[in-house]
């Protein structure tokens, strides 16, 4: 044998050991990390599972201490028909989720959902709305309008500096008459509403005229403005119990005021302001005209409300169940 010869045979056993030692060394290896591994991967799952129910106990535990109960609407001797308002409870499954996220397990960010009434006001039937959920501290400005259109361009520009959003409620012949204004009003995020058709006297009219002025201005909102309406206040408040109920089958539900600015006898706009701010309650419904003491008391009854921490929305967003977003958020 030669020396070339034999010098190669001794290279490749010496490759064969190596790579024997090798292939036993990444087997052990591999047998180590397959078992070691595994529980480590074990007893992972076990504090992820005891930090799990830890957290699940004390979120459990709390949440009964932070739930609010939800009010049910009621019909109320004097105000009539008053809405629900929406408890408050917390989201366990959410909150669990978020706190296992969290760098931190110690303070827990806990997450709320609203529980609705069992008793809501759709389920009152046929009565007049006077006012919100005394538990809700929001309140509305609800604008008749059948004239004085030379005011609305001053009253639109006051809501919109203050982010406020009221309630229009509009007599059908004017709509007819002014489809654009009723278009700017929408175009700003205004709610509207119907006022009848001719601001009569509703309990002086035959169910059969009652249910032509609701019906046509109904129409009237659909055709012109493409709005889906649910509420109707009846001209000068007057209505009897044959208004509500057409008003009802309509889908409509009856709404008048807490508090009236009587803007119609021109009192100063100091006056209005210090009435409104005197009898402000959570629920108030305001109840305006476009005219010009309303024009200039609107700034001033505006940031009384705010001053008293009230929000300001919509007819629709004060009768709701609905919390404010703050108080939820409060909550949280």
């Amino acid at each position: 044998m030669s020396v070339r010869k034999a010098a190669a045979i001794a290279a490749s056993m010496l490759m064969l050991i190596v790579f024997v030692r090798i292939n036993d060394d990444v087997s052990n290896y591999l047998a180590s990390m397959k078992y070691g591994g595994a529980k480590a991967v074990a007893a992972m799952q076990a504090s992820s599972d005891e930090e799990r129910q830890r957290l699940m106990t004390s979120i459990t535990a709390e949440a009964e201490k932070l739930r609010i109960a939800p009010v049910n609407a009621r019909i109320d001797r004097v105000w009539k028909a008053i809405p629900g308002y929406n408890g408050l409870e917390v989201d366990i499954p959410k909150t669990l989720e978020a706190a296992l996220l969290a760098p931190s397990k110690e303070n827990i960010n806990y997450v709320f959902k609203e529980i609705e009434p069992n008793i809501k006001l759709s389920d009152l039937g046929a009565y007049p709305v006077y006012r919100g959920n005394p538990n809700k501290k929001m309140i509305t400005f609800m604008i008749n309008v059948a004239w004085g259109n030379e005011y609305i361009d001053s009253i639109l520009t006051t809501l919109k500096q203050e982010n406020v959003k009221a309630t229009f409620f509009l007599d059908g012949s004017w709509l007819k008459k002014n489809p654009e204004i009723a278009k700017i009003i929408q175009a700003e995020g205004h709610e509207l509403s119907n006022h009848a058709y001719s601001h009569p006297n509703m309990s002086t009219l035959s169910r059969q005229d009652q249910n032509n002025q609701i019906v046509k201005t109904e129409a009237l909102l659909k055709e012109t403005l493409n709005v889906n309406n649910k509420w109707f206040a009846p001209p000068s408040g007057d209505f009897n119990s044959a208004t509500v109920q057409i008003a009802s089958q309509n889908g409509l539900y009856t709404v008048l005021w807490t508090i009236d600015t009587v803007d119609w006898q021109k009192p100063p706009a100091d006056s209005i302001v210090r009435k409104i701010a005197s009898r402000l309650e959570p629920g108030s419904l305001i109840l305006m005209h476009p005219t010009a003491s309303s024009r200039d008391a609107l700034p001033g009854m505006i940031a009384a409300a705010k001053a008293k921490g009230y929000a300001i929305g919509t007819v629709s967003e004060t009768l709701s169940s609905k919390r404010i977003s703050t108080d939820v958020e409060s909550n949280g």
